[in-house]
């Protein structure tokens, strides 16, 4: 069956309605650019174009996987993140805004510095600082070797992958305190407490990868674990940049009491939510 690509579109953004996907409109056009390779300028301009049968079933398959709850960026395979795109599957967590914050707060931190993103996921903090400062040197850490994977090709893509080192490691477990001391640790750990996990997106919970979204019970496991072990991979005056639950800055407050921390800031979002950590090494 032939369809215009204004037909298309009108026939998923109803499907995708129904099913109860917010901005179905926009979700629509994003999936038949993926599918046909053209941007939303094109599907504008071309709007009674036909697309040929195969194109058709491609789009309405694309379109079902989405009304079912998949995340778009996992049907399409990328997420812009900090003005780049980046390789996401469903064995990392899709980069969100407010991680860019994170990005920020390290930036202003940095010079030519050897850095460590613990739990380095798809890669986005890590290959982002590299590609802002160009004489930096990382190590990302991750416990999945399949979201490696997929860091190690977002290095790739973005050409920083001589200046980067990925290992295998549950936080620190890969790295010895003699041979790794780094100016500045950042960190997107997983905080969601263990009973709001059920009361997420579905797009969220029933795709995202639960290891990287939730530690257990309160949701802050391993934030105690990074300011416990933190600080022996830390030079002197070095920083540790955490970003935290929506309700979590009065507790990460005072874990910082009792840490080898000082607390310097912790920045809010763009909701006013307490949302990125700075700790400098006492």
């Amino acid at each position: 069956m032939e369809l215009s690509i204004a037909e298309a579109l009108f026939e998923a953004t109803q499907v995708l309605r129904t099913a109860g996907v917010p901005e179905s409109r926009r979700d629509a056009g994003s999936l038949l650019s993926h599918v046909i390779h053209k941007d939303r300028t094109f599907l504008i301009s071309h709007a009674e174009e036909k697309l040929e049968p195969h194109t058709v079933h491609e789009f309405r398959d694309a379109v079902e996987r989405r009304a079912a709850g998949e995340p778009l960026q996992y049907i399409t395979g990328h997420q812009d993140f900090y003005g780049r795109a980046f390789r996401v599957t469903p064995d990392v967590l899709i980069p969100r805004p407010e991680t860019e914050l994170l990005v920020e707060a390290a930036l202003g931190l940095m010079n030519r510095s050897r850095f460590c993103d613990v739990g380095t996921g798809s890669g986005c903090i890590a290959v982002t600082l590299l590609c802002e400062r160009p004489d930096s040197q990382a190590v990302g850490l991750d416990v999945s070797p399949a979201a490696l994977a997929i860091a190690r090709e977002n290095a790739g893509a973005q050409r920083v992958d001589q200046r980067i080192e990925f290992l295998v490691s549950d936080c620190f477990d890969a790295l010895t305190e003699n041979t790794a001391r780094f100016d500045l640790i950042v960190s997107n750990p997983p905080y969601v407490a263990a009973d709001v996990v059920a009361g997420l997106q579905r797009e969220v919970k029933d795709h995202e990868p639960m290891v990287a979204l939730t530690p257990g019970p309160d949701g802050l496991s391993i934030i105690r674990r990074l300011m416990i072990e933190a600080p022996q991979f830390l030079q002197k005056d070095g920083h540790l940049l955490l970003e935290i639950g929506f309700d979590q800055g009065e507790a990460v407050s005072e874990l910082v009491s009792h840490s080898e921390f000082h607390l310097v800031e912790i920045r809010p979002d763009l909701q006013g939510i307490p949302r990125i950590v700075v700790l400098r090494k006492r």
